[in-house]
């Protein structure tokens, strides 16, 4: 087996708790986070999504000066809580930062707030919360649609492995305005209820925003517990701007390769965390991709029931999710899923399942044809 790098520590800010510990217990109660909106500023009409609660804030320490936006204070929470719990001094010249999101700071065009269009770039915006942060290395940022937070981790791996860094923070964050949720609307992907993956009524996404961090490390803490990031990969699909393969082959690529870092067997697997957004289109290929990688029979679930689709944040978010999956032993199940709707069989979760509690796989997909896919591991 492949040691690759390890996770030492995790902090989530979500609609349904301000750390990862309070997000799982919320989890495990099946609670989600999704649901009815009235949000004027967002939507004309009513929609179904995760937002964060309106006193939030109040329930988090005050923010230091030049941290204003909703995104900025979520990714700042976040990335201080795993600052706080890992005792990391951000100034430490072998720590890197990688943020991962798909629109950054967009709430500042529709609040009428942009002096310049540096006020939306992300690596002017990733700067500033570095330095308020207090990190001396120049930040990198992520953005490549809905696989941002897997890849971003991915890279993360990359770099400790090339001897750049010795441990690298990776925070994904977004959230949802109404920039963003017109669009989805424009595609006629979003669903007037709780969304349903894999389900044969499935009729589209629900939005949702979070910020997740993860630290990633050369080598295992003592002081907490430990999970392993033992292989991963992207690919792409080449085959249209919103649309995803027709067969999954693209994404199956990513799987296998990430298999194969691994150095795993598919026997070795517990269960599988999917993208799962509950569009018709998405969750068709996955299925199609989890069997040409004959990974259909294992455990699949997808937590966007739960969270709602949080962009550059779901591939962390997720993937802490699945580790502490691991931790406990179960499988989450996926909320909304009745009776499957796929062209090929897939073991979707309807329960909370039990596991050995070893190994198991996160797979992404976004806009433009994008994959990625990595294994994870509780490490001993």
């Amino acid at each position: 087996m492949n040691p690759g790098v390890f996770v030492i520590a995790d902090q989530i800010i979500a609609p349904l708790g301000f750390t990862t510990g309070e997000n799982f217990s919320s989890l495990l109660s099946g609670r989600s986070g999704v649901s009815a909106q009235v949000a004027p500023s967002v939507s004309e009409l009513p929609f179904y999504a995760s937002l964060m609660p309106p006193d939030w804030e109040s329930s988090l320490p005050v923010f230091p000066p030049g941290i204003s936006t909703k995104f900025e204070k979520m990714v700042f929470a976040s990335v201080n809580g795993v600052l706080q719990s890992s005792q990391m001094d951000p100034a430490d010249p072998r720590l890197g930062f990688i943020l991962s999101t798909t629109k950054g700071n967009i709430e500042l065009l529709e609040q009428g707030k942009v002096q310049s269009p540096g006020d939306l770039q992300l690596f002017p915006l990733a700067a500033k919360l570095a330095k308020t942060l207090g990190f001396t290395n120049t930040p990198l940022v992520i953005s490549n649609a809905c696989i941002s937070g897997l890849l971003a981790i991915l890279i993360g791996k990359r770099m400790i492995a090339s001897g750049k860094y010795d441990r690298v923070i990776v925070c994904g964050a977004d959230v949802v305005t109404k920039f963003v949720l017109s669009g989805f609307q424009s595609f006629q992907a979003v669903s007037d209820t709780i969304c349903r993956p894999f389900d044969k009524d499935r009729n589209g996404i629900n939005l949702g925003e979070a910020a997740a961090t993860v630290l990633l490390s050369g080598e295992p803490s003592s002081s907490s517990a430990n999970f392993s990031v033992l292989g991963g990969a992207s690919s792409n699909d080449a085959n249209h701007i919103s649309g995803p393969s027709r067969t999954g082959e693209e994404l199956a690529i990513a799987i296998k390769k990430a298999m194969g870092q691994s150095m795993l067997s598919r026997d070795d697997l517990d269960f599988v965390s999917a993208h799962g957004t509950a569009t018709p289109y998405n969750d068709e290929m996955e299925a199609k991709a989890f069997q040409l990688a004959g990974l259909n029979h294992l455990p699949t679930n997808s937590l966007k029931g739960y969270y709602g689709h949080t962009l550059g944040a779901a591939g962390l978010l997720e993937a802490i999710i699945g580790m502490r999956s691991l931790e406990h032993g179960i499988v989450l199940p996926t909320l909304g899923f009745s009776e499957a709707g796929l062209p090929v069989p897939l073991s979707v979760t309807d329960q909370l399942l039990k596991i050995p509690g070893r190994y198991f796989l996160k797979t992404t997909a976004g806009f433009g044809g994008c994959n990625a896919a990595m294994v994870f591991g509780k490490y001993a």
